[in-house]
């Protein structure tokens, strides 16, 4: 399938006027990055509560910029460019149906959707208005992240990516009370950035969750899952969010094994290389493009959006692309709760079932014309099935 096309932005029609929705704690990271790049103009806030939205201009020292809790009047009244969304995920599918019918291209914090068929709901939505819908993964961006990828490249044929992730946070709330808090709020970082190492695709995955003993969680707070990529390589994710000492960096420990050496990287530090035959392996310092010398965290996903509304160039986070990284999640949860294999692919046809007994308009029309979801959300040529 060809990379889908959508709406480009004139150049040189001066900054990017963006309507930010939400005002919580997230928002407050993506007013700072919108209002110090000289590529982006805040043009308003939409929060339920407006008190919520009058607060985050005020303290974000832009009290003119205007605000209300009505998505559809605020863009009418400011006629942004596109939207932030910075909503919980339970919100993304609604906020992003709206701003794409309001013929906006949306910028979203992970995950793309609550579940997988929303998810597809949603790149079904962004063909349908032929407006971009990209996915912050904002932990892409990184320069010893970046570095790391340019090294893998030079490995040759890739065997075992490998992930460890081992920290001791109390958050309360939510994060404490729910049944899958790893996998389901913090494992996805994780597999995007797999899929984005590797440049491959997840074929199926088999994990175990448990909870320790001592967990404070009431649900499994540690998990190990190991993914089939596309190509045969396989992705070991083994991760924790109740263990004291001794912790890794919030980006996790990584070490990736090639036909010709390997590559480590502690998540915080320049990445480490060693080869079999070093002298007829350069090492390259950083990449290039985005990837490498852009800004990093949220403004390197805001800079990458802003790039691609300029030049129709599809960015990294691209709905169908990303989908991708939230299947991972649901299919190691799904596993542990069975305590079998899934398939990606299986578990995105059952999604695509769903999604249409609920979608409606030009966005089912658009489902009901996939040959498949696998197919419809690989963009590049290699699919999702079993390598060999």
């Amino acid at each position: 399938m060809r990379p889908p096309s959508f709406r480009q932005l004139p150049l040189g029609s001066g900054p990017l006027r963006v309507l930010v929705v939400g005002a919580g704690a997230m928002a407050r990271l993506w007013l700072r990055a919108i209002l110090a790049s000289p590529d982006t103009e805040l043009a308003g806030v939409v929060d339920l509560v407006p008190a919520a939205a009058e607060t985050l201009v005020r303290r974000a020292g832009v009290p003119g910029v205007p605000t209300g809790h009505d998505l559809a009047a605020l863009v009418a009244a400011t006629r942004p460019d596109a939207v932030v969304d910075v909503t919980i995920p339970e919100a993304h599918l609604p906020v992003t149906l709206q701003a794409l019918s309001l013929g906006l291209p949306v910028l979203g914090e992970k995950p793309v959707a609550a579940t997988v068929p929303e998810a597809l709901r949603l790149a079904a939505a962004s063909e349908a208005a032929g407006e971009l819908f990209m996915v912050s993964q904002s932990r892409r961006y990184h320069r010893h992240l970046a570095a790391f990828r340019v090294r893998a490249r030079l490995l040759g044929r890739h065997g075992i990516l490998t992930t460890d992730f081992f920290r001791a946070p109390r958050f309360g709330g939510f994060r404490e009370t729910v049944a899958q808090p790893l996998l389901l709020d913090m494992a996805i970082h994780a597999f995007d950035t797999a899929r984005w190492f590797l440049d491959a695709e997840p074929v199926s995955v088999r994990c175990e969750s448990y909870n320790p003993s001592w967990s404070w969680y009431a649900g499994d707070a540690a998990a190990t899952a190991v993914f089939e990529m596309t190509g045969g390589t396989r992705y070991v994710y083994n991760g924790s969010w109740c263990s004291p000492g001794l912790e890794t960096s919030w980006n996790g420990a990584w070490r990736l094994s090639g036909e010709l050496g390997s590559v480590s990287w502690d998540g915080e530090h320049p990445p480490e290389a060693e080869f079999r035959d070093a002298d007829a392996v350069p090492l390259v310092e950083g990449g290039n493009g985005l990837e490498a010398c852009g800004p990093e965290g949220v403004a390197g996903a805001l800079a990458e959006f802003v790039h691609a509304l300029r030049t129709g160039v599809t960015p990294s986070g691209e709905v169908h692309g990303n989908v991708l990284s939230l299947a991972m999640v649901s299919a190691a949860v799904a596993s542990a709760h069975t305590d079998r294999r899934v398939h990606i692919e299986s578990l995105l046809d059952e999604a695509l079932t769903e999604a249409l007994t609920v979608a409606t308009g030009p966005e089912a029309a658009r489902l009901r014309a996939w040959p498949s979801a696998g197919e419809a959300l690989t963009v590049t040529p290699r699919g999702l099935h079993r390598a060999g």
